[in-house]
């Protein structure tokens, strides 16, 4: 019997090892979209033409290890059309188009700052959709999160804060959102690399049909980028967001929430900040300001408090809806 104990416990911990792992490369990999993407939207290119390329150069790369893991199930992807559906258009498209949209008009750490406060939006999706009322520590982590946003933004500093960046930087903190609620719930039986090759080929889709209206603006160069003193050619940074960004990071995002559940992968995923501050840095000489970093230490504060203080989470709620 305490050999049977002593296996369980061995294994749990190899499965908690193999899920933070996912979860810190997803973050990492992430993390990195914002200062790769920067001097390509410098260079001329628009928002919409990036996302579009970096989404199905990673649909390309995932496609057909998606279609193995569905081994012939195809009635699988059929009953879960919706949840793909819902995931391409705001956890892949939305959340990267507003994301590369928001970089055009503020620095990359506030902005990922601003998109990582979706962990209370989730929070508060769960109280009016799913009446999962939140207790005082949840409330106490929500205005932490709130008042470190508004230092984040410089609101106290009298720098003016443009509306449109601060806007975009909510839009992609909803797909955050979505990103985690979908990704957590593995009661469909679609397996993690089905649901990222669905998605990745929606929000592409998608993508590519409002280009074809003329709706989203595509415009790209073949001038070279260039990052602090390195200059490469323009498709070089394409190919690191499509396969480096968007493939690995959503195949191991998923695979962490499955593993970890929303609640503890969602926690994990705050490393992106860290990891994005930190690629900008590297790659772009660029730093939030001081009152800023303090901001962003009380989001992840508040976020925190958050995940603590929830009761039933997401793990228990159903999966996201219209």
């Amino acid at each position: 019997m305490a050999t049977m104990t002593h296996d369980t416990a061995e294994v749990r911990a190899a499965t908690t090892t193999r899920g933070l792992t996912l979860a810190l490369v997803s973050a990492a990999t992430f993390g990195m979209s914002g200062a790769l993407a920067r001097p390509l939207l410098d260079a001329g290119w628009t928002p919409g033409a990036v996302v579009l390329i970096r989404i199905l150069i990673g649909a390309a790369v995932v496609l057909p290890f998606g279609i193995a893991a569905l081994r012939g199930r195809w009635h699988l992807l059929r009953s879960n059309l919706t949840r793909v559906t819902l995931y391409g258009v705001l956890a892949v498209a939305g959340a990267q188009f507003c994301y590369f949209s928001a970089v055009q008009y503020m620095k990359v750490g506030p902005a990922l700052m601003i998109e990582y406060t979706a962990p209370v939006a989730v929070v508060l999706w769960l109280w009016l959709r799913h009446g999962q009322r939140p207790g005082p520590t949840t409330l106490a982590g929500a205005a932490v999160a709130a008042l470190g946003l508004l230092l984040v933004l410089e609101v106290f500093s009298g720098v003016g804060v443009d509306p449109l960046g601060v806007a975009w930087a909510l839009g992609a903190m909803v797909g955050a959102a979505t990103y985690f609620l979908i990704s957590a719930d593995d009661r469909s039986g679609l397996p993690p690399m089905s649901l990222a090759a669905g998605g990745l080929l929606v929000g592409g889709g998608m993508l590519g049909l409002l280009a074809l209206l003329g709706v989203l603006p595509m415009h790209a160069t073949t001038a070279a980028v260039e990052y602090g003193d390195l200059e490469l050619t323009w498709w070089v940074p394409l190919l690191a967001l499509g396969i480096l960004t968007a493939a690995v990071s959503y195949v191991t995002g998923i695979g962490a929430a499955r593993v970890l559940g929303s609640r503890v992968a969602s926690f994990v995923a705050l490393g992106e900040v860290v990891f994005a501050v930190g690629w900008a840095w590297l790659l772009l000489s660029e730093l939030p300001g001081w009152g800023q970093l303090v901001g962003g230490v009380l989001i992840l504060a508040g976020v925190i408090g958050v995940k603590i203080g929830e009761r039933s989470v997401v793990d228990t709620a159903e999966p996201v809806t219209v």
